[in-house]
């Protein structure tokens, strides 16, 4: 049975620089072993790695024994479902890509709070013309 995302579509490629998602295969397949639920795919930004860490949760040092290269502004990242949650409460959500997205984000993050930061490319990128 394929992985699907948010939008009930085919789950896409998160991100290969650096290799995210909790099986390091680039996508943010989130099965039964991931009780964190790495499933929002997500574009780091300062403020989001900034507020990760006040929080306890650094993703910025490097961690080679978990494969973790530590991330930089810039890079797409499956992060923990609820961990983002978090951030958009506190007004530093990350945007993130819903097609890259798991639906098993929907069990704990409305799709509202995901659209409202998503930075998906239409279909037709003339439309944003």
């Amino acid at each position: 049975m394929p992985e699907l995302n948010v939008l009930g579509g085919p789950l896409e490629p998160c991100g290969t620089d650096p290799v995210t998602g909790f099986y390091r295969d680039g996508s943010c397949r989130s099965g039964a072993e991931d009780v964190g639920r790495h499933a929002v795919c997500a574009v780091m930004t300062e403020e989001f790695l900034a507020h990760q860490q006040a929080v306890g949760n650094d993703l910025t040092t490097p961690l080679p024994a978990y494969a973790f290269p530590g991330l930089q502004p810039g890079d797409r990242w499956c992060v923990v479902a609820a961990r983002w949650l978090q951030a958009y409460e506190d007004g530093f959500a990350a945007p993130v890509v819903l097609a890259s997205t798991h639906e098993r984000a929907l069990e704990i993050v409305p799709l509202r709070a995901l659209e409202e930061h998503s930075v998906d490319v239409p279909g037709d990128p003339g439309a944003l013309l």
